[in-house]
């Protein structure tokens, strides 16, 4: 190129009207983690795009007591940020395994752990069901660790994707599969269910107070989108202010049907107590009354057969603070145990 000619200049950036862009692949400046943009939005209440913040860190950090050289695991990994706290407390020497099933978002997360800088030896990932935990144990040559902890909340990344399916908010297919390699969508479970199993699924897993209209109306049926199914829901929905909570309830019944999460929870809940060496601590952070009922009752049942040697008499929720400054925690309930000597 010759000194007269001008120096190419990159290719501008596209630029998008307003504060918030539809789409969610627009929403470039907050999935560039760019930090200025992540702090303003942070500081509006709201979860930056494509991120997740933990919930209950402080608490689950004091109750577990993660300690240098000790063994940790985290059963949902996510974003990574309970895991990134557990790997900065066990060093040195400690070992963090952290499972998760999503394959669009375990590998991210993975990569984002390394590049902390904590030593290759001290980070286990693997792409499992917490269910799998103790064939994962075994498959690792491990009898037993230190602490546990679950996080059965669906992760903002997954949330906000469109693609995923998981909102009402946003167009997309009618997903919800946590591992979006194995099962079938929620659009193939609803169109293969009848009214009695559909109205049995929205009152387990949601206490939908209108189970049966609502399984009447939707089961058999196809609906390839989550506007499709909103659309539906509305029609049957005559008050205003009722047709948020249906779509937020019927959303998350079709999620944990889909995902069978209170069956892999109840496996886990068998197998706990042998996943932890003596004095070993788990806690379980839970969303829904569903789950928050057989974490409790499991661990009252091993405190009464002395397999505990004590548990949480009370649940522990986020304050007012962590819930304004993420609204998504508002229904977060904690719980813990402590594995008998």
């Amino acid at each position: 190129m010759s000194e007269s000619e001008p120096t190419p200049r990159p290719p501008r950036r596209k630029r998008y009207s307003g504060k918030n862009p539809r789409k969610f692949e627009d929403k470039y400046k907050e999935l560039r983690q760019d930090p200025e943009t992540l702090a303003k939005v942070t500081a509006s209440g709201k979860t930056p795009a494509g991120t997740h913040i933990p919930i209950l860190l402080p608490e689950i950090l004091e109750i577990l007591s993660p300690a240098p050289g000790e063994i940790a695991v985290d059963l949902t990994l996510g974003y990574g940020g309970h895991a990134s706290a557990l790997l900065e407390a066990i060093q040195p020497d400690g070992r963090l395994i952290a499972l998760d099933i999503d394959s669009l978002e375990l590998p991210r997360t993975e990569a984002r752990l390394q590049a902390l800088g904590f030593p290759a030896s001290t980070l286990t990932v693997q792409r499992s069901n917490f269910a799998g935990l103790p064939k994962v144990l075994a498959g690792l040559g491990l009898e037993g660790v230190n602490v546990i902890l679950a996080d059965l909340g669906v992760s903002s990344m997954q949330i906000d994707n469109p693609a995923r399916g998981f909102s009402f908010k946003t167009e997309g297919p009618l997903d919800m599969r946590l591992n979006p390699d194995r099962g079938q969508p929620a659009s193939a479970l609803l169109a293969s269910l009848t009214p009695q199993k559909l109205a049995a699924i929205l009152h387990e897993n949601a206490d939908e107070p209108r189970a049966f209209e609502i399984a009447d109306a939707l089961a058999g049926k196809t609906f390839p989108t989550t506007r499709a199914l909103t659309e539906a829901l509305r029609a049957l929905t005559s008050r205003p202010e009722d047709v948020e909570p249906t779509f937020r309830r019927v959303f998350q019944a079709l999620r944990i049907a889909v995902n069978e999460e209170f069956t892999a929870l109840d496996t886990l809940l068998r197998h706990l107590p042998d996943c932890l060496v003596p004095g070993g601590r788990a806690a379980i952070l839970t969303f829904h009354s569903g789950e928050d009922r057989r974490v409790k009752k499991a661990f009252a049942a091993g405190l009464a057969a002395e397999i505990y040697s004590s548990v949480s008499q009370e649940v522990i929720r986020p304050d007012p603070v962590e819930q304004h400054a993420n609204p998504r925690s508002g229904s977060a309930k904690l719980r813990w145990a402590v594995r008998a000597f």
